[in-house]
């Protein structure tokens, strides 16, 4: 009777009016030796069941690609006896090492505070929902953030997603040539009025072939000869160039 009654209170709940149904260009990315970069084209479909709300607030789409995360080390600088140095630093728990956002329009627009800090969509609010507390790390958060958006690793890209009559969505996101093997998080929001109707996630492989991937197994699995076998390289390497050089003056 328990099961029934669950079974019938599911069917008589009502269904998400629009949902994502979505399409990645590829979802594995392969680091070679001369890999130097690559577009991830994101793209996808509004489902609905009915026609769209009429008198409604406008469809919008966000997107966020998010790299592995990373611990990172944020420093003030002051000036002290004339000389510019680091000072109180601050441990940041789960920075990613890559994040991209993407919107139909400006970010505070399509999306509403309340529902960014129950999400964690925006670059800064990732970053706090990893366990940092916000009244210590707020300006090192700001500032890391600064610093890694000059890099080109942090990114807001508002407008760059194409949404076609409510329905249709795509956009492309350049991935750095330093990229970081791993797993990187795909998610898909869609709004109205500021507020989340629905969200998909996804994953795409980012991992090292060839013999990248070779020499990242090798300096992970022995360290110590990687490293002796790394002196012996730029030793002879330095021994060639000088042989070259002193054969040269003659």
């Amino acid at each position: 009777m328990i099961r029934l009654a669950l079974l019938l209170l599911a069917l008589a709940s009502p269904a998400r009016a629009e949902e994502i149904v979505l399409g990645l260009s590829r979802d594995q990315v392969a680091i070679t030796a001369t890999f130097d970069g690559s577009d991830i084209l994101i793209f996808g479909a509004v489902h609905r069941e009915a026609p769209p709300p009429v008198n409604a607030d406008p469809l919008e789409v966000v997107v966020t690609v998010a790299g592995p995360s990373e611990t990172a080390v944020v420093h003030r600088k002051e000036r002290r006896a004339g000389i510019w140095v680091n000072t109180d630093p601050v441990t940041i728990k789960g920075a990613p090492t890559f994040y991209a956002v993407a919107t139909t329009g400006p970010l505070d627009d399509v999306l509403g505070i309340t529902e960014d800090l129950r999400l964690a969509i925006s670059t800064s609010r990732a970053i706090r929902a990893a366990g940092n507390r916000a009244f210590e790390t707020a300006d090192h958060v700001a500032a890391l953030v600064r610093i890694r958006e000059a890099q080109g690793v942090y990114r807001l890209q508002e407008g760059a997603v194409d949404l076609d009559r409510e329905t249709l969505f795509r956009t492309a996101l350049a991935l750095p040539a330093d990229l970081v093997a791993g797993n990187y998080t795909t998610r898909i929001f869609l709004t109205r009025g500021g507020k989340v109707i629905d969200s998909y996630e996804t994953v795409i492989g980012v991992r090292k072939v060839g013999i990248e991937r070779w020499m990242f197994d090798f300096a992970q699995e022995r360290a110590p000869l990687y490293g002796l076998l790394s002196l012996v390289l730029a030793i002879a390497a330095g021994w060639a160039a000088s042989a070259a050089f002193a054969g040269w003056r003659r």
